[in-house]
């Protein structure tokens, strides 16, 4: 199963955003990775803002070019806006639901909860990071994998109700996917009509 395993704060750094979740790095040296980073003042091509933007909800939700390809496709072929669409799909995505939810603290630790079978979507096991969640599915932490110390730490203190698409239950440690959210409540700083403008090209 693939997925990126490179250093994560120089790509938060060439981004100037901690995209992977709070970086006490990027915080030190918020400036481009690499000998000229803190003096670059290179300007930048049309093609490579929209690139950037490509590369930025990319690595913001884990996923690799091909699926990234294979996800706007199919996001151009749904009735809508193509970049909201996007979008959409990528918060749907099983591994996302569970770091909204709270469940892990970032959206990698969330992907490695969801692959060892710590996960239960409707009551059953499923350990596909891409799967799409449908309205109405509750994804839950598997009876067994209750107790493990990774969940309950990034449960303590996380605001449930920081989602409107979501909603939480305590008791069961599962949480409801009501609606796939709409674009304004998505909290990342990504410019998705760049991505369009990107592949229409």
């Amino acid at each position: 199963m693939a997925r990126y395993i490179g250093p994560k704060t120089r790509i938060a750094r060439k981004f100037g955003e901690a995209i992977f979740g709070p970086d006490k790095n990027l915080a030190k040296r918020n400036f481009p990775p690499g000998q000229h980073g803190v003096n670059r003042r290179k300007k930048t091509s049309e093609y490579g803002i929209q690139l950037n933007e490509k590369q930025k909800a990319k690595y913001t939700y884990g996923v690799l070019e091909r699926q990234f390809r294979n996800l706007f496709d199919k996001a151009s072929r749904t009735k809508g806006i193509t970049g909201e669409v996007l979008l959409q799909l990528l918060e749907s995505r099983l591994d996302n639901v569970v770091y909204r939810l709270g469940i892990a603290p970032t959206r990698a630790a969330a992907r490695q909860l969801v692959s060892h079978k710590h996960i239960v979507v409707d009551g059953s096991v499923v350990n596909i990071p891409s799967y799409s969640v449908k309205q109405g599915q509750v994804i839950g932490v598997r009876e067994k994998s209750k107790s493990l110390e990774v969940i309950a730490d990034a449960l303590s203190g996380f605001n449930h109700s920081k989602y409107a698409w979501l909603e939480w239950d305590n008791s069961s440690m599962s949480g409801k996917f009501l609606h796939t959210p709409e674009r304004a409540d998505i909290p990342e700083n990504i410019k998705e009509q760049l991505i369009v403008e990107l592949y229409s090209k």
